[in-house]
């Protein structure tokens, strides 16, 4: 698996996200269904120029939604929350 193919996308949006990053330094991505934990903390030191403390990981399970006359389920997918050292952030804004 590709490093670009293992982190979809930051969750940097949400309230949780936001308390998580100010407080303890942590930050939360979607990555892919099957990455391990070895894989996305070489994706995100490669990606950001960081060093990695810890991974924690959850797969978030997919809800009931409405999809035209009937219902269905979206896909299940994993959430990963990544632990950098004191002094290391992750600017997501950087070429705005």
């Amino acid at each position: 698996m590709h490093v670009e193919d293992v982190i979809k996308r930051p969750l940097y949006l949400t309230e949780k996200g936001a308390k998580l990053r100010e407080e303890q330094n942590k930050y939360t991505f979607e990555v892919d269904l099957h990455a391990n934990k070895l894989q996305i903390k070489d994706a995100i030191e490669i990606l950001f120029k960081v060093t990695v403390h810890d991974v924690h990981t959850l797969v978030m399970r997919g809800h009931m939604r409405r999809m035209g006359r009937g219902f269905a389920k979206t896909h299940n997918w994993k959430k990963a929350i990544v632990t950098l050292p004191e002094g290391e952030t992750i600017d997501f804004f950087e070429g705005a």
